[in-house]
């Protein structure tokens, strides 16, 4: 799927896999709710509980270790699901910063997110992902380029992250299904972060390489 629309080989795939299809994906300007939902209406069924999103899985991990003030540069489905899970998205007195993907950030927003850093408050990254590709295969940029941006104003900036290429989502999924890594195997088109994650996770890795257009 890109850009809104599926593929023409995804429908049989996801049939192919039935049940056993997890979607663990480094989108943070969505929910799993969301794209469920989305999918659904693409005439796909994937229940919420099989798909992982690395936005809102960072946001469910520090709300799980006890966070609750939250500086959040995202997306306004984002922001929405952070004050569901009993976070302050625009707290003066941050606890964290997360970065995720925001349309909205401009080179007079972004440098403001680098003055609770500068005081101690850790910053957390959805994903390092510089780029998705659209459905003809041309760069779209992502979270990882709002980061490369921070990492200009400030160099040697430290992060943590929890999105692919880190192996935290696989995990999790592998564990929700009750299956091993040898059971598994992981299917991405970015050897950089999905392969390098499923490398890290264990599993096996099929690498999806689609022409421009195809």
């Amino acid at each position: 799927m890109s850009e809104g629309r599926l593929f023409e080989e995804t429908a049989a795939f996801a049939d192919g896999c039935g049940d056993r299809l997890r979607i663990v994906s480094n989108r943070s300007d969505s929910t799993a709710e969301a794209l469920a939902s989305q999918l659904s209406g693409l005439g796909l069924s994937v229940p919420p509980a099989h798909i992982l999103m690395a936005g809102e899985f960072t946001l469910q991990h520090l709300a799980r270790q006890g966070v609750r003030r939250l500086t959040l540069c995202a997306a306004p489905l984002l922001m929405a699901r952070a004050r569901a899970l009993g976070l302050d998205p625009e707290a003066r007195d941050p606890q964290a910063v997360l970065l995720c993907r925001d349309p909205a950030q401009t080179v007079d927003t972004l440098g403001p997110l680098l003055a609770p850093v500068a005081r101690g408050v850790p910053l957390w990254v959805s994903n390092e992902d510089v780029s998705h590709p659209d459905h003809a295969g041309r760069p779209v940029a992502e979270t990882g380029a709002l980061l490369a941006a921070l990492r200009a104003i400030r160099p040697g900036l430290a992060w943590h992250c929890l999105g692919k290429p880190h192996a935290a989502m696989l995990l999790h999924a592998m564990a929700e299904a009750g299956l091993e890594p040898a059971q598994s195997v992981f299917v991405g088109d970015n050897a950089a972060t999905d392969g390098r994650a499923a490398e890290a996770a264990g599993m096996s890795f099929i690498h999806i390489q689609r022409r421009a257009g195809k």
